[in-house]
């Protein structure tokens, strides 16, 4: 006679799955695809972690200034740099051959208040909001366009500006840590 089948124990410990967005095919396009990923980088709710704005809104003005690390940019510098590649990423999709000098790549923070620093962080989400909206004028057929002075096309420099935002949310994370 064979032997009846036990029940698995229940293991009461065990954590809950995270919740997992459910995939669901679309016809979306590219164009959309992008903004989508350029969004989660600036925003949230992807897997990488923290998004710029939310460890950008998550910093004290009074972290925001640090230079916990020789040699590197301090958070607000890194803010300021974010947001200067995007405008320069909108004009070039405007036609420009645009290439940033040291002053305009990483500005200079001068005005280290509060409000200054929330109008930083303004700024930046000033500067997601016009490059967002400057991709949502563009066609698939337009990412396979060149960039004005350089040898990629949009395609190419639109994902690189979605990497760029992700490798300093990566900084910032880092210099909020080292700064505690």
């Amino acid at each position: 006679m064979a032997e009846p089948a036990r029940k698995p124990k229940a293991n009461h410990n065990k954590k809950p799955a995270a919740s997992v967005s459910k995939f669901e095919p679309t016809h979306a396009s590219e164009i959309s695809r992008i903004q989508d990923q350029l969004r989660r980088a600036l925003e949230g709710d992807a897997w990488h972690g923290p998004a710029v704005l939310e460890l950008l809104n998550d910093t004290p003005v009074d972290l925001a200034p640090a230079k916990p690390l020789d040699q590197a940019h301090s958070i607000w510098e890194i803010a300021l740099h974010i947001a200067a590649w995007h405008g320069a990423v909108v004009e070039r999709l405007n036609g420009k051959t645009v290439q940033l000098e040291q002053e305009d790549d990483w500005p200079r923070v001068a005005d280290f208040s509060e409000s200054a620093w929330r109008e930083t962080i303004h700024h930046v989400e000033q500067s997601f909001d016009r490059l967002d909206q400057a991709i949502g004028k563009l066609s698939d057929e337009d990412l396979n366009g060149p960039v004005p002075g350089k040898k990629y096309n949009v395609y190419f420099m639109l994902h690189g500006v979605i990497q760029h935002s992700l490798y300093h949310a990566g900084q910032i994370a880092l210099l909020k840590r080292s700064s505690r």
